[in-house]
């Protein structure tokens, strides 16, 4: 992590620079890229460690000035290219932010996101529906860090956008109300949180369907309210509902990947990667919400050993997809014994 210290004689005259984090007037830059400022060390380490040093070498050719072209043949190709650089940023930042939230890591998820939105507007304009993810994401990582009135501003901008889009699609709108119950949930509004919960699952349903991971969501965090109001019966059933989705999905990928090993030698190497190469915004996602499950069944009052053996052998999946084999093997040692303290159970009951 190098940095250096702005000297303000050597700067360009009405050129001012901003810090990339608060837009305040900028006192450092990074020493690797030379284009990216900030105002204090504070910054500069807040966004090393969520996105800039994964992306520092890739900022040097989208913010500096053009080369003098030629042709316009050439220039059109050089702004073809600055646009794909910038599409790939906003697709790579988003899922950096993406997996921090879901890691529960809200604070390094923020720089990232930012960086996300700025290169969404630098390539689809302010009002975009493209945007929204952005905001979204900056609303969720607001909202985990107890900042509301953040969040809501966000949620807002967002809410705006899609409002004036006709044509937004199921899978945003799903998004937005999803955040909008997490929101409701955080201040206490549960009635308001499940409202929007419900809306995300609808939304969701249509774009994905209602046993797809991307609907599960909703369900999870559905049944987090019905867990906070103590309506036990009803979270477990969501509970359950989230767990097999995941389960379903993780049996599908092996399932796939067995029948690969039967094809030809490079085929079978690119499908198998294709299979294993799960999203790591995914991955990250699955271990959060199946670990959570798994607490909330360890630590119930009346223990439900198949339930618990359901989660156990989802993550077990997980990790055997993502090549954790020593935790896919000890996970599903762990799975033997829910199938052991069932069957006790069985007999005590009978």
């Amino acid at each position: 992590m190098n940095v250096q210290e702005l000297v303000p004689l050597a700067l360009p005259r009405g050129r001012p620079l901003s810090c990339e984090l608060c837009g305040g007037p900028a006192q450092l830059r990074c020493g690797a890229c030379h284009v990216t400022y900030y105002c204090d060390v504070d910054h500069q380490k807040a966004d090393w460690v969520s996105i800039h040093e994964k992306i520092c070498q890739l900022l040097i050719p989208i913010r500096t000035s053009f080369p003098f072209f030629n042709s316009e043949k050439e220039r059109k190709h050089g702004m073809e290219q600055l646009l794909h650089r910038q599409k790939h940023l906003v697709d790579f930042t988003h899922k950096v932010a993406q997996k921090f939230v879901f890691e529960g890591k809200h604070e390094e998820a923020i720089p990232a996101a930012l960086h996300s939105l700025r290169f969404s507007i630098d390539t689809c304009g302010p009002d975009s529906v493209e945007l929204v993810p952005a905001y979204l994401i900056l609303a969720e990582a607001s909202t985990g860090l107890g900042r509301l009135t953040q969040a809501e501003e966000y949620l807002s901008q967002a809410q705006w956008i899609v409002l004036k889009t006709s044509d937004c699609s199921n899978g945003i709108q799903s998004k937005l109300h999803r955040n909008l119950g997490l929101l409701y949930a955080a201040k206490g509004n549960f009635e308001e949180s499940l409202y929007h919960l419900a809306t995300d699952i609808y939304f969701a349903s249509c774009a994905f369907g209602t046993h797809d991971i991307s609907t599960s969501g909703g369900y999870f965090h559905m049944a987090n309210v019905f867990f906070r109001q103590n309506k036990m019966d009803i979270a477990d059933s969501l509970y359950t509902e989230v767990t097999d989705i995941w389960h379903a999905h993780f049996s599908r990928l092996i399932q796939l990947a067995c029948f690969s090993s039967t094809l030809s030698c490079m085929l079978f190497i690119h499908l198998k990667c294709f299979i294993l190469n799960i999203d790591e915004a995914q991955q990250a996602e699955a271990s959060q919400v199946l670990n959570a499950i798994l607490d909330i069944r360890e630590q119930a009052p009346k223990q439900q050993p198949a339930k618990t053996a359901n989660v156990v052998h989802a993550l077990a999946m997980l990790h055997y997809l993502i090549f954790d084999f020593p935790k896919a093997s000890s996970t599903h040692t762990q799975v033997g014994y829910c199938a052991v303290n069932e069957t006790r159970v069985l007999q005590m009951s009978a």
